[in-house]
């Protein structure tokens, strides 16, 4: 049973409204799920547009940032729960504790980072975490495109593409989660079996 949802996503506010009108859906969802919401802990960008729509309808909203963004002013004062940590690697592990599956929405480096990450670890056994790309706009196309190349090349094990569930709006997204048990789609590439691949 899931009760709480970490969101990776952008802290830019200069990117096309679609990601942001999408951001602001997410978070009615997560509150309409009675899910808390785990995130980076900033008023700004796309974060900051998720937050404020999942309190808006009433939901609970966990922030975790390190301490230079709270020097900075960018930390989200409204939070139900703030927690600071001490660096970048630090928020990680906390958002990765503190939530029961894993959403990464359109960002930058950071979001790439933060994703690749807890898909390895799921990979390795670490957690078994339901995790999902949210696909806006197709904007993680030419990520799994990659993703393929790689797997192609013998690069990347085909079962990777089976750690993750890629979703093409909020509601798919949110369908799967409902249910996380069910198995993220198969890999396009399960029947080939490279032996030099991480």
């Amino acid at each position: 049973m899931l009760n709480s949802i970490t969101v990776y996503c952008s802290s830019s506010s200069r990117i096309p409204p679609v990601y942001l009108s999408e951001g602001a859906a997410l978070g009615r969802a997560i509150a309409r799920e009675n899910w808390s919401l785990v995130y980076g802990g900033n008023n700004v960008g796309l974060m900051g547009v998720l937050a404020d729509a999942v309190r808006e309808h009433g939901g609970k909203v966990i922030g975790i940032t390190p301490q230079v963004f709270v020097d900075e002013g960018v930390a989200d004062p409204k939070c139900d729960e703030l927690v600071i940590a001490d660096n970048m690697r630090h928020r990680k592990a906390l958002m990765e504790q503190r939530g029961d599956a894993f959403i990464a929405m359109p960002g930058g480096l950071g979001t790439l980072e933060e994703l690749f990450e807890i898909i390895v670890g799921r990979q390795l056994g670490y957690h078994k975490k339901p995790i999902v790309v949210l696909n806006i706009n197709g904007f993680f196309d030419p990520l799994m495109a990659m993703i393929d190349n790689g797997v192609r090349e013998n690069f990347i094990k085909p079962r990777a593409r089976e750690q993750f569930f890629v979703a093409a709006n909020v509601e798919e997204a949110i369908a799967y989660l409902k249910n996380p048990n069910r198995q993220p789609q198969p890999s396009p590439y399960r029947d080939l079996n490279p032996t030099n691949a991480d």
